[in-house]
């Protein structure tokens, strides 16, 4: 079973947008899904609720989720993709999500304070392998909000490929398709570049810069 967090220090860094897609992108490839909503605004499932999704989605904000959602899923899915709060509001939440996860994915735009926050995030992610009995989780940065051909965004990919962190070759533009995607179906998860990230993170690949 894959479970795959996604989280980032704080809001607005696209991490429930790329939740609800890359759950898409599972039940696309033909995965039993479950989307977890671990953030207490619930903003994941009030969007499976309104747009109406065929992926079971449900709400579990909790810092004992590593104990929980073992008893909620048992043996019914393929892949968990688990939506967090942000790391600033809610850390016990999401230091529980990590010492599940088997795949971390951190949605990081291109800019300078997005880029400052992340080495908290990778401190919380570092933490939680503390408290579990294996190695821990594969950890990937998805650029998102990218300008197409944009200086930024290689640049950024540069310092943080120096930095000794990974990154996915594919990125998210900063496209209306994802900006205005909340309360929506979503449709072709598998063929965006989502679909892109995911394989990209399950097959360990990553873009030198």
């Amino acid at each position: 079973m894959v479970i795959l967090v996604v989280t980032s220090l704080k809001g607005g860094s696209a991490k429930t947008t790329s939740a609800a897609y890359l759950g898409h992108v599972f039940r696309e490839w033909g995965d039993r899904v479950l989307l977890v909503d671990a953030d207490p605004q619930r903003s994941l499932l009030r969007w499976a609720q309104i747009a109406g999704w065929a992926i079971t989605t449900t709400a579990l904000p909790t810092a004992k989720l590593h104990r929980d959602l073992r008893a909620i899923t048992g043996d019914r899915f393929d892949a968990i993709v688990i939506d967090t709060p942000s790391l600033d509001h809610d850390r016990s939440i999401v230091v529980s999500t990590l010492r599940v996860a088997t795949h971390v994915m951190i949605p990081l735009a291109p800019t300078a304070i997005e880029y400052d926050r992340l080495a908290t995030t990778v401190d919380a992610i570092n933490g939680a392998r503390d408290l579990r009995p294996d190695d821990g989780p594969e950890v990937a940065i998805l650029l998102t909000r990218a300008a197409p051909n944009a200086a930024a965004t290689a640049a950024y990919r540069t310092v943080l490929h120096e930095d000794g962190h990974r990154v996915l070759k594919a990125s998210i533009g900063h496209l209306q398709r994802y900006t205005h995607a909340y309360a929506r179906p979503i449709e072709r998860a598998s063929a965006s570049a989502y679909g892109d990230a995911l394989e990209q993170l399950l097959a360990d690949e990553t873009i030198a810069p």
